[in-house]
């Protein structure tokens, strides 16, 4: 099993020398194997390791003993621990989803949000070869293409599956070969779930029939998985001709209208993905719809998407855009002597009154505005008129500059414009006006924005 873990490990670049990984554990088997391997492994491998185990709150007593067991197990190596709780069948009813699916995107969300704040560089889950299986019979008496016959993939980002290659016979025999304990899930047995219906009474039938099933699917999802990869770097390929347009993704119809059957979809994935955070959530229907807006004949079609995003053709060419509009920033006031933080925008602003130091010997990043103004300083969103004129710059509309700097226009009236009744002083992100800058020796306004994280 070593071997073969190590083997997928070195395929996939899993572990990397010099960084961190996040360990997901539960207490069961799988987990509690992994956490041992990668463990015994850091020291050759140089790389450290932490544990993360999320509590689902949905199991009382049995859950609570899992946490403590997973807190123990790593107390006694010396492994750093987070434990979290939630509430998933609460979270459920309020994202109005069902309980298996909410609570993985509970535990992923925990994953991502532990690897950051412990500055880990991967996350290492325990699926194997056998969970592999089950998810390929799903996706079969589901329906589903190439991409989902292939299975889980080894690694996807920052996210690897050490163990995807190695069947959970080997897994419990490594457990006894190290003493190992381990804790069991009891929903694990409850066949009302499709998983474990498929675990419990359809694979052992199918392993009468071929006692190696686990090897052998796992060598098809092997091949399935460098067909799909292959079909993948075609479509990828293909979205090379794809550029930005402010905060739009724009490819002329063609490119996608040409495209194979097989690939065309694909292609429109990749789209998707380039947009967002990789996460496309949508179905086949979706992807179909957006091929056959590029292949189509109407100048203004649309066709809308998950996550409030939408394909539109603008004649000979396709827009991946979003629905989503950020509120505006609200008006108010300049704090000349502290902080101003404005509603609807990241951006805050801190202000004193000074006396302009030398060229070169102010604060750093800091702008130094003349007190001679005209009537009260305020922080506003762009209006119709407004002009800015950088230091050594040409004189320029707002809008100009904002396109000229790429700013996208979701983000445009969210940047805090500082105006009197004579115009524009600065511009949070671009500069300040230069016919508003104070000299050596006068008396300034000392001014610093910052976008908060």
């Amino acid at each position: 099993m070593l071997e073969a873990a190590k083997a997928l490990i070195t395929e996939y670049d899993m572990l990397p020398r010099g960084g961190k990984v996040l360990c997901a554990v539960s207490g069961g088997a799988d987990s509690i194997c992994l956490l041992h391997l990668l463990h015994s492994l850091s020291a050759e491998g140089g790389f450290q390791v932490a544990a993360a185990h999320y509590h689902h709150g949905m199991r009382g007593a049995e859950a609570d003993a899992d946490a403590a067991f997973v807190a123990a197990f790593c107390k006694q190596r010396d492994l750093p621990c987070v434990v979290e709780q939630g509430d998933v069948y609460g979270e459920a009813a309020r994202r109005g989803l069902g309980v298996e699916e909410t609570g993985r995107l509970l535990r992923y969300e925990f994953l991502r949000r532990t690897a950051q704040a412990l500055g880990c560089n991967r996350i290492a889950t325990a699926h194997n070869a056998d969970d592999n299986l089950e998810t390929l019979l799903l996706h079969l008496t589901r329906g589903a293409g190439l991409h989902g016959l292939a299975g889980i993939p080894p690694r996807r980002g920052e996210l690897v599956r050490p163990l995807l290659t190695t069947p959970r016979a080997d897994i419990e025999a490594y457990l006894q070969d190290h003493n190992l304990t381990h804790v069991e899930d009891c929903t694990n047995t409850d066949t009302k779930y499709a998983r474990n219906k498929l675990r419990h009474q359809v694979i052992p039938v199918l392993r009468e029939l071929n006692p190696r099933l686990t090897q052998h699917s796992a060598e098809t999802l092997a091949y399935l998985r460098a067909d799909n990869d292959y079909l993948n770097a075609q479509a990828a390929l293909a979205c090379r001709h794809a550029r930005w347009a402010e905060d739009d993704l724009v490819i002329e119809a063609r490119y996608l209208a040409e495209l194979p059957a097989a690939i065309a979809p694909r292609a429109v994935r990749r789209l998707l993905e380039m947009t967002g955070d990789g996460n496309t959530d949508c179905s086949a229907a979706h992807l179909k719809a957006v091929v056959e807006l590029a292949r189509g004949e109407d100048p203004s079609a649309v066709v809308f998407l998950p996550n409030g995003r939408l394909a539109q053709r603008v004649y000979k060419e396709l827009l991946i855009t979003t629905r989503k509009q950020s509120p505006p920033l609200v008006p108010c006031p300049l704090n000349t002597g502290g902080e101003t933080a404005p509603e609807g925008t990241d951006w805050r602003c801190s202000c004193r009154a000074v006396l302009c130091p030398p060229d070169g010997a102010g604060r750093p990043g800091a702008w130094y505005l003349s007190r001679e103004g005209q009537g009260s300083l305020v922080l506003r969103p762009r209006q119709t008129g407004d002009e800015l004129a950088l230091p050594g710059r040409d004189t320029k509309s707002l809008k100009k500059w904002m396109i000229d700097e790429k700013i996208p226009r979701r983000d445009r009236e969210r940047i805090p414009v500082l105006a009197d009744e004579r115009g524009v002083l600065a511009v949070a992100g671009l500069g300040p006006h230069r016919d508003r800058a104070a000299k050596p020796g006068q008396p300034a306004w000392e001014l610093v924005f910052w976008k908060e994280r």
